[in-house]
This record gives C-alpha cells, structure tokens and sequence, in this order.
C-alpha cells in the first residue's frame, strides 16, 4: 500500500515539473530569438525483496533546441537575425558575456546597443556605445556604420563591431534568463568568427511549437490526474483494509 502510494505520489510530482517547463516554453513562443528546452522522462526499478515490479520516473530538462525559429521582416533598420548556425555575444545582468540569438536591438537613453530585454551587445572593446546620428547601419559581417549628427551620407564611417561567435554548442548551457554560457561554470568566452552572418531588418521568431507544447500540456495532466487516482485508491484500500481489522 505504502509503496503503491509513493510511487503515484513521485509521478504525480514529475508531471507537476514537466508542465512547468512546458508552461516556461508556452509563455515565451513569442519571445524573440528564444530557444524551447527540452525534457525527457527516466525511469528506474524501485529495489527491495523479491523481484523489481514497480518503477519511478524522474523527468529533467535535458538541453535546448537549437533548430532555427522563423524569420520575418520588419523593416528596422537595428532588425537582425543570425543566418545560419552562431550566436550574438550580449552582457548578461552579471556583467558576464552571454549569447543569443535575439536581434531586435535598439539605443537606450544611455546610447548602449542593447537587445529587446536590455541585455548591452558586445562589440570588439566591450559594451557598444552608440552617439548620435542622422543613420545607423548594421552589416552582414556585424558592423556597424553610423552618419553623425548634422554630417552628409558620404561622411559615413563604421563606428564598431557587433560579436559574432559560433561556439561549439555542446559546451553551452541555457541559464533562466534565456541566454547561453559555458557550461563549465568558467568565465570563458568565445572567439569571434567571421564566418556567422547577420541579415538586416529581419527577426528570427522563437522556435517553440506552440501546437506540439500544448498536446504535451494536455498529456501531462492527465498523466498527472491518474496519479492523483491511484493515490486516491491507495488511500480507499488502507480505509478498507482498517475496517476489515477492527471486524476481527
């Protein structure tokens, strides 16, 4: 009774922490740039006398997808998307670089490159600092070109470049602010790489499968209500089984 108990009790608990990371991947199918996680279910054999009949489960994120999101234009002229596989270097809230595919950038009062959450983009000398100026720019190869205040178009000059990397994937993991690091708990960073590519005025659109989250949704719970069904027989068979004692 008591094993019969735990078991649908460690299920139901499962179930509880997968619709959390579905509900995490659901809530941001509109983020740009962001990666969906992925989970995964695991089972071992609960051991004890005789033979191992009954079985717990334990689910766990076990990485992020790294398929590309889709692209749509905007006609912003700060819009980028990478094209292909590699990553934006970003300055995370820690003051540690990071990296995101997101491109929606834009000029905070302060003059910093940032993306959409405020994350400052990283150029060859830290942090890109933007001043003032009638146009700005940004190339296929990260760079960026900026008319100043007041000058002609032929005065257009390349004020900095964004960092572009293309780190091998298997070393990074997926912290809670989205954003990729090391995996080693370091302060390693990665080399530029001339050969990741932005396009201009375009977004790359979160890769969730809103369709396919949400059928996971529905399966989990009701993965979730059966073990709340059988904790609710384990408890009726105890009830019978006091009666049946007390009668003898």
């Amino acid at each position: 009774m008591d094993k019969m108990l735990f078991i649908a009790m460690n299920g139901a608990k499962q179930a509880m922490q997968a619709q959390t990371n579905i509900s995490h991947n659901l809530a941001n199918v509109s983020t740009v740039g962001f990666k969906a996680n992925l989970d995964a279910y695991s089972t071992w054999h609960v051991e004890g006398p005789g033979y191992d009949t009954r079985v717990y489960n334990q689910h766990d994120v076990t990485g992020y997808d790294l398929t590309t999101g889709s692209f749509s234009s905007t006609g912003r002229d700060l819009d980028v998307a990478v094209h292909g596989e590699g990553w934006i270097a970003v300055q995370a809230t820690d003051g540690a670089e990071a990296y995101t595919r997101a491109g929606d950038l834009r000029i905070s009062a302060n003059g910093l490159l940032t993306n959409g959450v405020g994350h400052p983009v990283i150029g060859n000398a830290g942090p890109v600092v933007v001043p003032p100026a009638e146009k700005i720019e940004i190339g296929a190869d990260g760079s960026i070109s900026i008319i100043p205040v007041g000058q002609t178009a032929d005065t257009m000059a390349i004020l900095d470049r964004i960092k572009l990397v293309n780190p091998d994937s298997s070393l990074l993991v997926k912290g809670a602010d989205g954003l990729l690091r090391f995996n080693d708990g370091q302060s390693n960073t990665a080399q530029p790489d001339a050969s990741v590519n932005l396009v201009s005025g375009v977004i790359e659109h979160s890769n969730v499968n809103a369709v396919s989250e949400l059928v996971d949704l529905i399966q989990n719970a009701r993965q979730f209500e059966a073990n709340i069904k059988i904790m609710r027989t384990a408890q009726e068979s105890d009830e019978i089984s006091s009666r049946l004692l007390r009668n003898t």
